[in-house]
């Protein structure tokens, strides 16, 4: 079974020597620490098991303990069972995007910019068009290919190649229309191949 409640111990992970952050202790419960979980490894129960019977996590730059225990697959199943799976039959549509990554070559990419449809899409006086309007050209040429759906994210991730001309474009358009506090994260532009769109998975009523 999965306990209710769980007692965890979490600090900063500090690389290559012994961290001095403080400890902080919170209690957690059962489904919230699988879900914590789950966004790092997908919907892979062996590998969950795993982990909750190791009792350590890294997660988003923090390292987590608590007392390993055994989660029997029934149980674990049904738990899963709550949340979506991939889906390549879902076509992308532009209107459902929340944010868009570029990113350069490299599994894992090695460099890696998120925008935000809320932070980009806000058009100066003016203007006809926002940093968005550009940032979503990148999906007009080829359509987006479905890749996979995101446990950390919550949302389905489609991708595409982003082409030489396409990057000029976008570069033009980063300098008529992002935000200044943009500007510094768009200095690396010259390195990125890949454009990935998120689309939050929306309940059907």
């Amino acid at each position: 079974m999965i306990p209710e409640i769980i007692r965890v111990k979490y600090t900063e992970e500090e690389a290559e020597y012994v961290s001095m952050r403080p400890l902080v202790q919170q209690e957690f419960r059962g489904t919230e620490l699988v879900d914590m979980v789950l966004s790092v490894t997908g919907k892979d129960a062996l590998r969950i098991q795993q982990i909750l019977r190791s009792g350590t996590l890294v997660y988003h730059s923090y390292r987590y303990w608590w007392q390993g225990f055994d989660a029997d697959a029934l149980t674990l199943e049904q738990v899963l069972g709550a949340y979506p799976d991939a889906d390549p039959s879902r076509s992308f549509r532009p209107q459902g995007c929340t944010d868009i990554f570029l990113e350069s070559s490299g599994s894992p990419a090695s460099r890696s910019i998120r925008f935000c449809r809320q932070e980009t899409s806000k058009r100066r006086l003016l203007r006809r068009r926002s940093f968005w309007d550009c940032l979503l050209d990148l999906a007009g040429a080829a359509t987006p290919v479905y890749r996979d759906y995101s446990y950390a994210l919550r949302g389905d991730l489609y991708s595409s190649v982003v082409t030489p001309a396409e990057l000029a474009r976008l570069a033009d358009g980063a300098r008529r229309y992002a935000p200044r506090a943009l500007h510094s994260q768009l200095a690396a532009l010259h390195s990125i191949c890949w454009a990935s769109f998120l689309c939050p998975r929306v309940k059907e009523k």
